[in-house]
């Protein structure tokens, strides 16, 4: 694979995956969305089949690696580090692009959502007995979910291990079940085991941060809520924003580690 290739194999693929993963949270949170409260199950679900649908599109393209962690975890097990930069930079412009995709397929839906009192408060809101959402927040303004995620209990070590642990068995499962014939990216069999992993992940440990798992995943969009024009959007909780970075990586590194002792 050529750079140009991997460059924008991983751009398309990871601008698809947020774009499927964070349209399925929007219709989820915003009020005027006919999936309004559709649930857990639904954001479960929608991510993995936002994997499937990435992967399987630039495969053939660049291996559909659109992760970070799962690069860097390659990287480790090949020894091969002469790419990782090309493909950190495509995943990282694919996850903005996706991000300011799904702002556009839902821009009334955000304009209705960040305009209502019952959301952001403002004049009126105490006449109604309504606690806007944004002042229940810290740092997180009330559609920041949407685009990155964000801890239910604040506990540092516990949201860092949290990302690590989930990181870990997505990047082990793909090393072990998921690589091409080639190694350097996922097969076709294994687009669809790592996107039944991703939703096993969502379900099972998604529950206390809303499994990142990975960097340019929770990165791209974050940077993207804080550029967007969004009327009463709030902050991005940047005092977060390492977590979701940090943890994947560390997770990617310590499944490459295992998977070189005990698999290769």
């Amino acid at each position: 694979m050529s750079s140009s290739d991997i460059f924008i194999g991983e751009t398309i693929g990871t601008a698809i995956l947020i774009l499927l993963g964070g349209g399925v949270c929007a219709a989820v949170t915003l009020k005027a969305s006919k999936a309004r409260n559709a649930g857990w199950l639904a954001i479960s679900f929608g991510w993995g089949f936002a994997v499937l649908t990435g992967a399987y599109t630039t495969a053939p393209l660049s291996g559909a690696q659109l992760n970070p962690a799962v690069t860097l975890a390659i990287a480790i097990k090949d020894g091969d580090w002469g790419d990782v930069p090309v493909y950190w930079a495509g995943q990282l412009l694919g996850a903005m692009i996706g991000a300011t995709l799904v702002w556009v397929a839902y821009y009334g839906q955000f304009h209705a959502h960040l305009t209502d009192k019952e959301i952001v408060g403002g004049p009126g809101a105490q006449s109604t007995k309504v606690k806007a959402v944004e002042a229940q927040e810290k740092g997180a303004g009330p559609v920041l979910g949407i685009f990155s995620t964000g801890p239910e209990v604040r506990v540092v070590w516990q949201n860092l291990a949290t990302e690590i642990i989930g990181t870990f068995v997505l990047v082990l499962a793909i090393l072990t079940q998921g690589l091409n014939g080639d190694g350097d990216g996922l097969g076709t069999l294994g687009v669809l085991i790592t996107a039944l992993v991703v939703v096993s992940i969502g379900l099972s440990l998604g529950g206390p941060t809303g499994y990142a798992i990975n960097p340019a995943r929770d990165l791209g969009p974050r940077i993207v809520h804080a550029l967007l024009p969004l009327p009463n959007k709030g902050g991005s909780d940047w005092s977060y924003a390492w977590i979701p970075v940090a943890g994947p990586l560390i997770g990617g590194a310590i499944a490459a580690g295992i998977y070189n002792v005990a698999f290769a």
